[in-house]
């Protein structure tokens, strides 16, 4: 909207007021977003019109915009949350709770829980920093002081607090001098006109000769009326009725069509059908040549139409009777210090061989780096243990299927480069762009394993840039080339879909994306020339320019929200702009480059938060929200004057082309704990002998490999979330280094751990009441442990801050507190007339730890974990749970597992069982939720497997175990499932087995089986980083296996955490040893003791000595865990803080050395899974 418009909407404004349109004027206010009547907001919170406060503040910002909205928002839900409280009125303070409140547990989570809190106080002045709250009048006085403070140092609402300082009734006279004007011009002006309309121009109908009037003292639309009610500031000059021009390239860019259509040719039926066109390609505007201040469009003016990145800083004093509210994120301010989370340490330096042209992460693991080089070659590094897994050299795949002029090009000049190289969004493919001609499509299976998938031979001349997308859930390949075209390929089997024709120079670069449901694709060209296109035959969506109008590439933020273009002109001005979609305007220009670029400039982004580019020898990074440079590396020198760059998908590593071909990785602390615990594999894996490496061969192109393919079953650690939903760091773990010969080194030992010394384990404080632990668990926050015991009460212990603990998470270096509330109440499940000690113990942890759904054979429970207190008791036995799950999208879905066989989806909220699944023949043992797969998957005592669809709840896939030939299992014998971090893997646990399975078709593809002399497992679960598996068994023995092959590395016996007085006790049991044995084995080390007893058959059955019958890893330390015991006690357990790992990786080739093997006496199919 142009200033003169704006003007008007002041003048209606001012017009309303005057003639008493109230409640219209604060519409428009509104709509426009132009002006913010702070008297009308301050009526309106003093009268506690809470849902007219929150319209009125959305057509100025949004929840989300920045800091200070945020605050404004939680402070107005805040007070209507505690009114409703102040009025005992609790279903409208849970409505307030669930719908207005929990947008904030995404940013603050504990301010969040102690807000749910409140519900069980009966006066939520209890609450300390509520104690002050006075009566509702008062409480929305103090709230309005702060919410002032907060608008007016808010950006979004500046130049809009104050009304432009008007005479009265501007409009009117406005339109006095335009009728006056009018009446002038009359061929027979009349002395005394009389206008009766303004609908159209004035004209006098009868000669008079009589000169017009003038407008100062002869109004025709009658008296001026007094002053309005708006506040006046300073003066404002008049309207212009001249309209501004559209500038004529682009105008109706969505709704007008160019002249000249350019026809899109279809071959194929995947695009789209007639839909709504989305906002962000309409009404577009020339850019404007200024690249040293921010547009001032009317999106620039009125930026709460954009969802951006935000985080809260407590720089508002809040009064002393409210919940004070913190959020991590960043000010305003013009000075910026470069914070801590951009990667700028150098990591990492690669020799590629040849000068890196293009660059791609792994959208799944982070640290696999992909490269196209200026020769044509290829690359695929473990940028962690630095290296080079695949190399491949420009080669044409099969000559004789090219086109005439690809074969006469690469005749008269063989020389090809890389243009750009990109991972598929799964990470499955990924697609080089050649200047010749071609792309080429590979398949990626894991590890060094690239097998050939597609050969296009895409456009006439250079393939500029390559792209993949999914319109209709169908994934496809996007080029672009010399030959002016974009086209659109199928990409599992490269069918042409759409050739877009309509540039008229080379078409530089692509950029698919979507929005409200509309697929579409951006193009550059090297004339500056931006174009958008649907998946239809529509032709070009709009035509305008870039700033620089040469090399122009354009990227999304992470979120999709926000859009940005880096150019070069011809002449070596760089930009970097911002883009306001709604009227395809510049919104911001970014300042700081060199005045001439010494070649094209490439840009990135990450975090929602920062752009990148390389330029002037360094990479220059910027606040998205500020234009100027937030700061420079040079990465310690050796960069080209503009290197190439690139983010993972985290933003924890960047990847820089440098000088002599190198490549340089660059981190940020998370970035460099990843590495080095990538270093930490690879010294690992560097002690075995070098696998051979897998023949890569062509696959059929009609072979679809557009689906996920599964993560590579090697070791590796991916940055990806917690189990628990947490974000984890990785633990920093350097290598152990030793010195060892080389023949040594291929001699692997199980690392055994004998002596309490040999690692750091902690009883915790016991509870005398407690029998037998039967589930555990660490919150999700990982500064307490959960117990539920075989009796039916939890118990809570919780790690504090201290000089020992400064972060307060669990740890076996310090004891915790086994925590009560004030009240001394105890969580205590309902057990109805059952035995708990003989029922099937369950529960689950809401995500924010606020909640505790449990049951033990009686009612199922739903706990405060603040107060212990009973909040709701349902579904009372028969049937009783057996297994509870939440649902990872909804905390009011919980999937219950029965002892009838059954699975109940229950909406807690309701009350009321959505379905019922019915598909095993015994008890429910295990239930996990995929949110990537959306399935269920549930496991039973029947040993069967389940996959069930989570949008109808329908079954997907069944398989039973393959149990070990000869053994039968015992009919207590559970079976348990949890997902991999991929979310695509599971581990299956059995007293006979530990097993991983490929989800959708549920095949066993590892298996691990202990000797028969082996006691059975009890336990198992991932570390949180699912590259490590704790095992627990029956004689009370803890194993570490590495998760991608099961193979064991390290072994805790219980001598090194039980006390020797129980230990012997139980051996004696197991054993049948008399008393004098028993007392000549407390004197032998636990060599003699083998002999010993190396005549004695291990009874399996035997269960009476002190085992661990749980395990728990923590949620964010990757080499903690804790187990809970058939006598009541918990350990937690860590390994030396000079070690900080478990024992040493199996090699491949030397499982015979193991004292713990995979079984080769499994059922056939077992025993070669055993093996892979």
């Amino acid at each position: 909207m142009s200033s003169l418009s704006r003007e008007l909407v002041f003048l209606i404004l001012q017009f309303l007021d005057e003639e008493k349109f109230k409640e219209t004027v604060h519409k428009l206010e509104q709509e426009s977003g132009f002006f913010f009547n702070m008297k009308y907001f301050e009526d309106e919170v003093h009268n506690g019109n809470w849902d007219e406060v929150e319209k009125y503040l959305s057509g100025f910002t949004k929840v989300d915009d920045n800091r200070y909205s945020m605050k404004i928002f939680f402070e107005i839900r805040k007070q209507k949350y505690l009114e409703a409280l102040d009025k005992h009125d609790r279903s409208k303070a849970v409505e307030i709770l669930v719908k207005d409140l929990k947008v904030f547990a995404t940013f603050n989570e504990e301010l969040f829980k102690e807000i749910t809190q409140l519900l069980t106080l009966e006066n939520f002045r209890e609450n300390e920093q509520l104690s002050k709250y006075g009566d509702t009048k008062s409480a929305r006085a103090i709230m309005l002081v702060e919410l002032k403070k907060l608008i007016e140092a808010n950006p979004l609402f500046r130049d809009k607090l104050q009304f432009p300082t008007l005479k009265n009734s501007r409009l009117r006279t406005l339109i006095n001098q335009s009728l006056n004007w009018q009446h002038q011009l009359c061929k027979n002006p009349r002395p005394n006109p009389d206008i009766k309309t303004l609908f159209v121009d004035h004209s006098c109908g009868q000669p008079n000769g009589a000169r017009a009037p003038s407008p100062a003292n002869n109004p025709l639309l009658g008296s001026l009326p007094k002053a309005g009610g708006f506040p006046p500031l300073g003066a404002h000059g008049p309207f212009q009725p001249t309209p501004a021009p559209v500038p004529a390239p682009l105008a109706g860019w969505m709704s007008n069509p160019s002249a000249v259509t350019h026809p899109a040719v279809s071959a194929g039926a995947i695009g789209l059908g007639a839909s709504s066109i989305p906002a962000a390609l309409k009404h577009p505007r020339t850019p404007p040549t200024n690249p040293s201040v921010d547009y001032p469009s009317a999106d620039s003016d009125h930026v709460s139409k954009r969802a951006r990145p935000m985080g809260i800083s407590d720089e508002v004093n809040l009064p002393v009777n409210v919940l004070q509210v913190t959020f991590p994120g960043h000010g305003h301010s013009q000075t910026f210090i470069a914070p801590d989370d951009l990667p700028k340490a150098v990591a990492r330096t690669l020799n590629q061989g040849s000068s890196p042209m293009s660059m791609d992460f792994h959208p799944v693991r982070q640290t696999l780096l992909l490269v196209g080089t200026n020769v044509g070659d290829i690359a695929l590094w473990e940028v962690g243990s630095r290296e080079r897994l695949v190399s491949k050299n420009f080669k044409v795949w099969d000559l004789s299927v090219c086109s005439m002029p690809l074969q006469a090009a690469l005749v008269k000049d063989p020389a090809v480069s890389v243009n750009r190289v990109i991972w598929s969004p799964d990470g499955s493919l990924f697609g080089v762009a050649y200047s010749r001609h071609i792309v080429q499509i590979y398949s990626y299976h894991g590890g060094d394993e690239v097998r050939q998938h597609l050969e296009i031979d895409a456009h006439v001349g250079g393939v500029n840039d390559i792209a993949f997308s999914l319109p209709n859930k169908q994934l496809c390949v996007i080029t672009c080339g010399d030959d002016k075209t974009i086209k659109v390929w199928d990409a599992s089997n490269g069918t042409k879909q759409y050739t877009f024709e309509g540039h008229e120079a080379p078409v530089y670069s692509v950029c698919p994306h979507y929005k409200e449901n509309i697929q579409f694709i951006f193009s550059t060209a090297l004339d500056g020339k931006i174009k958008a296109w649907l998946y239809d035959n529509m032709g070009s969506r709009v035509d305008y320019e870039a700033p620089g109008r040469w090399c122009t590439t354009m990227a999304y933020s992470a979120d999709g929200t926000r859009l940005f273009s880096c150019g070069t002109s011809k002449e070596g001005e760089s930009f970097i702009v911002e883009w306001n979609e709604s009227e395809g305007a510049v919104k911001r220009t970014y300042q700081g480059f060199r005045k001439r670029s010494l070649g094209v400039v490439q840009f990135d982004t990450t975090k929602n938060r920062y752009l990148a580019a390389g330029d002037d020898f360094s990479i220059k990074f910027w606040d998205m929200d500020n234009v100027q440079p937030l700061t420079s590396y040079d990465a310690e020198g050796g960069l080209p004057a503009s290197p190439r760059i690139r983010f993972n998908k985290d933003g924890s590593l960047l990847a820089v082309s440098a000088n002599d071909n190198g490549i340089k990785i660059l981190a940020n602390s998370d970035g460099m704990r990843l590495l080095r615990t990538l270093e930490n594999l690879s010294y690992d894996n560097s002690r075995t002998p070098e696998a051979p490496k897998p023949t890569i061969n062509p696959i059929s192109a009609a072979a679809a490999a557009t689906s996920a393919a599964l993560a590579d079953r090697s070791a590796s650690v991916v940055a990806i979330p917690g189990m628990n939903g947490d974000a984890r760091s990785f633990p920093d773990v350097k290598p152990r280094i030793t010195e060892e010969s080389s023949d040594k080194s291929k001699i692997w030992k199980l690392t055994e751990i004998s002596e309490s010394s040999q690692c750091r384990s902690l009883r915790l404080p016991e509870n005398m009441r407690v029998t037998k632990i039967s589930r555990l668990i660490f919150t999700n926050s990982g500064n307490a442990i959960l117990a539920l015991a075989s009796n039916a009460i939890h118990l809570l212990w919780k790690w504090q801050r201290s000089d020992r603990n400064s972060n307060g998470k669990a740890t076996a270096s310090v004891s915790p507190q086994l925590w009560q509330p004030s009240s001394g109440i105890l969580m205590t499940n309902d057990v109805a007339d059952t035995n708990p000690e003989e029922a099937v113990p369950c529960f689950a942890l809401s995500k924010n730890d606020s909640y505790v759904m449990s049951a033990s054979g009686g009612k199922i429970s739903l706990f405060n974990m603040m107060t212990f207190k009973t909040m709701a008791t349902f579904m009372p036995p028969p049937p009783a749970a057996t297994f509870l799950a939440f649902h990872p999208q909804d905390n009011n879905i919980i999937a219950i597992g029965m002892d009838d066989s059954t699975i109940q989806i229950y909406n807690v909220r309701v009350d009321e069982v959505k379905s019922k699944l019915i598909g095993h023949s015994k008890r429910i043992t295990g239930l996990a939720f995929s949110h990537a797969l959306n399935v269920l998957v549930s496991s039973g005592a029947d040993s069967q497997l389940c996959v069930w669809n989570t949008d109808g709840w329908e079954k997907q896939k069944t398989k039973f175990l393959q149990i070990p030939v000869g053994i039968t299992p015992t009919a207590q014998s559970e079976t348990r499932v949890q997902f991999h971090q991929d979310q695509i893997r599971l581990l299956v646990v059995h007293e006979t087995q530990l097993a991983l399975y490929e989800t959708t078709k549920l095949e066993c593809f590892k298996q691990w089986v202990p000797r028969e002399s082996f006691a059975p497992i009890t336990h198992a679960t991932f570390s949180c980083d699912s590259q490590l598996v704790y095992a627990s068994f029956l004689d009370a023995t803890i194993c570490v296996f590495v998760a991608a092959n099961l193979r064991p590395r390290c072994r805790i016996n219980p001598s090194a955490y039980l006390p020797a007085s129980v230990r012997y006790l139980d051996f004696a049991c197991c054993y049948n040893l008399s008393p004098f044995e028993l007392g000549m084995a407390a004197t032998l080390s636990i060599s003699d003791v083998t002999i010993l007893i190396q005549k004695r058959s291990f009874p399996l059955c035997c269960s009476s000595n002190v085992h661990p019958l749980v395990i728990a890893a923590h949620p964010s330390e990757p080499n903690e865990f804790a187990v809970g015991l058939s006598d009541g006690g918990v350990h937690v357990f860590e390994p030396l803080e000079s070690e900080n790992r478990w024992g040493v990786p199996q090699p491949a080739d030397n499982g015979s050395a193991s004292s713990i093997t995979a079984t080769p006496s499994v059922a056939a199919q077992g025993s070669e899974q055993a093996q892979r």
